[in-house]
């Protein structure tokens, strides 16, 4: 069988993309022998959780550690999932271990998300490694990234997203978040107003907390910035690679992961300066300069999406600006679509190949909603991604912008075959 023959297997294997247990991965990840000797950082959270994985990594390799990384969803392709030595697997690496799974199952019925993390996992767990970082996907305390201790626990931002299983606010949203807590063990929160519950379920697990504004600080001006954690102080660090206003946010609590695992992963401030530099994160305000500029955002809830808009703001001068935007239909998508309202020109909205995504019709009617009688922007709807994205192109000029953002499905689904040329008048 091929990657995508176990791909499409795991996807009819269990009827529910989710169930909230974690009794059947335990049981496959205990049969199957998995473990870790290396230092082990999980990070939840609603937005950041990329990007702090991303600058831990690049931090960690800059250091000369040989790093493992797991993360979800992906955007193009599924290798992208596993990362070692900051390289995607190669997908052939990845055939006995979904092997291995399937023969160590035998009865119990798999989710997608917890067959492909036992073959990730046990694959890293066979490599030699000195520092493992676990993204959690969707909440934490019955995510299947849970089966597995961390050494440390992250949680970045934490605001309304998959209301139907995580509860309708932050204080239910952050008390599924801090299942990933584990007795006397670093919790890093880097949200500087982190919910109640969060502070409260830190207190009944009894791990070792450390708040953003409370054990670690940040500061700085134009050109530089400074760190100030419970022992340790960075001073004259460049700003992340990754853009955006609230990248100072990640990397402040990615710094305090590094603190407190000193003893056992002891990092330079030349190792973060390096490691900061040269992050990469493909799709979080992914600026591609050109003619017309572009800008790749998987925002899609109201908290990215008003970090995206601040962003957007701070980019300079366009004379229009064109948004491709696609959305599952769970999504708080009126949230989404205020949000952007005075900032774009021109909207094309499309479908996208997942059953619960929202078809171009629904946005279109969501937007009209949105801004009822006083909205002049142009509205087009497309079949898939990639002809919203042709079609911006076109209608662009030189001097415009166009922002992809929403789902993972609509930034991959541009970015999929390589972007549009921008020939002609459009040349880069």
């Amino acid at each position: 069988m091929t990657l995508a023959d176990w791909l499409a297997r795991c996807e009819r294997l269990h009827p529910k993309s989710m169930e909230l247990t974690l009794d059947r991965v335990a049981a496959v990840k205990a049969t199957l022998g998995i473990a870790f000797a290396v230092p082990v950082v999980v990070v939840a959270g609603t937005n950041g959780k990329g990007s702090t994985c991303a600058m831990l990594e690049s931090i960690a390799l800059a250091a000369g550690y040989r790093v493992g990384l797991y993360s979800k969803p992906h955007l193009v392709h599924f290798e992208e999932r596993c990362r070692v030595d900051g390289r995607s697997v190669d997908g052939a690496a990845l055939l006995p271990h979904f092997e291995a799974v399937e023969a160590a199952r035998g009865d119990i019925t798999l989710t997608y998300f917890e067959f492909t993390l036992l073959a990730i996992t046990r694959l890293l767990a066979a490599t030699p490694l000195d520092f493992l970082i676990l993204e959690v996907g969707l909440g934490g305390r019955f995510d299947a990234v849970n089966v597995f201790d961390g050494d440390c626990a992250v949680l970045t931002s934490i605001d309304i997203d998959h209301v139907e299983f995580l509860g309708p606010d932050r204080e239910s949203i952050g008390r599924e978040k801090a299942g990933i807590f584990r007795s006397g063990k670093p919790a890093i929160v880097s949200d500087p107003m982190p919910p109640q519950s969060v502070l409260e379920e830190a207190a009944r697990v009894g791990v070792d907390l450390r708040r953003a504004g409370v054990d670690f600080h940040h500061s700085g001006d134009r050109q530089q910035w400074t760190w100030r954690g419970r022992s340790t102080r960075f001073s004259g660090l460049g700003y992340p690679a990754l853009r955006g206003a609230n990248q100072l946010l990640n990397a402040s609590g990615a710094l305090a992961v590094f603190e407190a695992l000193r003893t056992t992963l002891p990092i330079s401030a030349q190792a973060i300066r390096t490691g900061l530099a040269t992050v990469e994160l493909p799709g979080r305000f992914q600026v591609i300069a050109g003619q017309p500029a572009i800008v790749l955002d998987v925002a899609h809830n109201p908290h990215a999406v008003a970090a995206l808009a601040q962003n957007l703001d701070q980019m300079g001068f366009f004379p229009r600006t064109h948004a491709v935007f696609g959305a599952m239909r769970d999504k708080d998508i009126d949230g989404v679509l205020r949000r952007m309202l005075p900032l774009v020109d021109a909207w094309h909205l499309c479908a996208l190949p997942s059953p619960r995504a929202a078809s171009a019709e629904e946005l279109a009617a969501h937007l009209s909603a949105a801004r009822g009688s006083t909205g002049t922007a142009t509205v087009a709807t497309h079949a898939d991604p990639a002809s919203a994205m042709a079609a911006a192109i076109a209608a662009a000029d030189p001097a415009d912008r166009i922002v992809v953002f929403g789902s993972f499905y609509t930034v991959g689904g541009v970015m999929e075959h390589g972007l549009p040329q921008r020939t002609g008048r459009h040349a880069v």
